[in-house]
């Protein structure tokens, strides 16, 4: 039975590239936040969104938080999501990345050792801190470095953790979908998205 059995979908952020909120964005003619929990539902037992507008989300369905610890980024996210969740190890994504890999998932979710505090990609230099696990426990350290760190960076507190890096050869190998980092960032982003569902079909 795996230890990772709660998703949190990242719903905050200020969106200033995309000119609305992008916890609003309409793909397919589908809410994608609420698409992004579908899909999520075959993975686990426990949906949160983590947002600035809870209103918002009444008749959702799912559990619905507000960061604790205001104005410093994701990183507040990953903190109530983890401090919320029912599990040892939770999956993170954002609400604007739209693409989900099902193997993918799995894979890390049948490969978690406790002794390791994430599970993250790193297929170039940066690491990619969402479509990852992090285990529920570091959320009195996330609250300890928002609370007494001047930068706020995700990587800059996995630093001092027991991480396992996902690299190219494990993408490779799985044949895993690089394409689940992606992030709709602006319009051209949502447009270049939307033209190519309109070509392929559903993402």
């Amino acid at each position: 039975m795996s230890l990772c059995k709660s998703a949190v979908i990242l719903a905050g952020g200020k969106s200033s590239r995309m000119k609305f909120d992008k916890q609003f964005l309409v793909i397919d003619e589908k809410r994608l936040i609420y698409d992004l929990a579908t899909k999520l539902k075959k993975h686990f037992n426990e949906i949160i969104i983590v947002t600035n507008k809870p209103e918002f989300y009444n008749d959702c369905g799912y559990k619905v938080v507000v960061d604790e610890i205001k104005d410093c980024g994701p990183l507040s996210g990953i903190h109530i999501g983890l401090k919320s969740a029912n599990s040892e190890y939770v999956y993170f994504l954002a609400c604007d990345m739209p693409n989900i890999d099902n193997n993918y998932i799995e894979y890390l979710k049948e490969n978690i050792n406790t002794l390791y505090d994430a599970y993250i990609t790193k297929l170039d230099e940066f690491a990619e801190p969402f479509h990852g696990i992090y285990k529920k426990s570091l959320f009195n350290d996330i609250e300890k470095f928002l609370l007494n760190s001047d930068k706020k960076s995700i990587n800059k507190f996995l630093e001092a953790k027991n991480i396992v890096y996902l690299n190219k050869d494990d993408f490779n190998k799985n044949n895993f979908n690089k394409n689940i980092f992606i992030n709709l960032n602006n319009q051209k982003d949502l447009q270049n998205f939307v033209k190519e569902v309109d070509l392929n079909g559903r993402y």
